[in-house]
């Protein structure tokens, strides 16, 4: 029986960039992939533990029958309250069970809806389905009448942008030959937080969830003491500035919500993807990629970063499966070889390793 653990990243008052493919400098999405959580982890794992040590574990991902670790992206988590924290997963990209035919008077709303709180996540895919409630819910919003008061709103369903603020800040960038001086924005996250007399609360953050195929405890403990250095040294972009910097909160056992979305409901159809997903194998694509599957892919790419070897070279790309992917099955994934050619210091891979959840789909005529 797998071993499931859940993670909080509390970043306080530090404000976070999060370069993502198709956006720019001056933008920064309010989380991070799996692909690029795993390089940042094992680049600090590597100068915690050694070559040795990361090779080690890299080894156990590409031989053993079961990856030793699973996990999946970053997501937000929102808690305007100590002790009941408001966790949000990516819609799955099929219409839940009992979805209407006739939606024209909400879809638009339902399309905004790209996150969800868990208890209609679980309620929608794995429960008993859509009702009727939230498509008058919906529609009224999508009419601007007096603000809803069902069970869609009572959930902070359409709270996810109150979650965090974007901002762009200016920068200047001085020529080290001539010294001329250049003036740029770069766009920051900055996630809900307050201050009590000297202390900062983190409102918000992001999580994200592992998977162990069994107790490991050593690996545990090695991955916890590599994340904790991780947080000292920031997450993503502009860690010069003070950027992405965070605490940990490391669930010993996961919350009763997240213990029902993790157990396989009856009559189980698909299953959504929560991290980004790769596979070469084309026999394992076409048992997945079918009528029944509904999916978005986008091409990850970016340079080697922490390496010991101190050389800044493109990795090799690769098209991945985004989170909230469905397919008839569920997907598994291997790392991805992204070494560039030439490069022989060390191998370099992507984490297309799969996490998914069973879900119940709308079937189409």
């Amino acid at each position: 029986m797998s071993i499931w653990k859940l993670v909080r990243l509390k970043f306080g008052n530090s404000p976070v960039h999060f370069g993502e493919v198709g956006i720019g400098l001056e933008q920064s999405s309010e989380r991070i992939r799996s692909d690029a959580l795993f390089s940042a982890w094992i680049s600090t794992y590597a100068r915690l533990f050694g070559k040795a040590g990361v090779e080690e574990l890299l080894e156990r991902f590409c031989s053993e029958s079961q990856p030793p670790v699973r996990m999946s992206s970053t997501f937000i988590y929102s808690r305007p309250e100590e002790k009941n924290a408001i966790y949000y997963l990516p819609r799955p990209l099929k219409f839940p069970i009992n979805y209407p035919d006739e939606d024209l008077p909400f879809f638009k709303e339902y399309k905004k809806l790209n996150y969800l709180p868990i208890p209609v996540w679980h309620r929608w895919y794995q429960g008993e389905g859509f009702t009727t409630n939230d498509q008058q819910e919906l529609s009224d919003k999508a009419q601007n009448k007096s603000p809803a008061k069902g069970a869609l709103h009572q959930a902070a369903t359409f709270n996810y942008g109150e979650t965090f603020k974007t901002e762009k800040r200016p920068k200047i960038a001085v020529d080290r030959v001539n010294a001329a001086t250049n003036l740029y924005h770069t766009g920051f996250v900055q996630f809900k937080w307050e201050q009590q007399n000297d202390e900062i609360r983190s409102l918000a953050g992001l999580y994200f969830l592992l998977e162990f195929p069994k107790e490991d405890k050593s690996l545990e403990t090695n991955l916890h003491a590599a994340l904790s250095l991780l947080g000292e040294e920031g997450l993503g972009g502009r860690r010069s500035s003070g950027a992405g910097r965070f605490e940990i909160e490391w669930e010993s056992s996961l919350p009763k919500d997240w213990q029902k979305i993790l157990t396989p409901p009856k009559n189980i159809t698909h299953h959504c993807a929560i991290s980004l997903f790769w596979d070469d194998n084309s026999s394992v694509l076409e048992q997945l990629i079918t009528n029944e599957c509904s999916y978005e892919i986008q091409e990850r790419r970016g340079w080697i970063a922490g390496s010991p070897s101190g050389r800044n070279l493109r990795r090799k790309s690769v098209q991945m499966f985004l989170e909230g992917s469905v397919f008839p099955h569920a997907p598994l994934g291997k790392l991805a070889n992204v070494t560039p050619g030439g490069f022989t210091d060390h191998k370099i891979y992507r984490n297309g390793i799969a996490l998914s959840i069973p879900i119940k789909v709308k079937r189409e005529e």
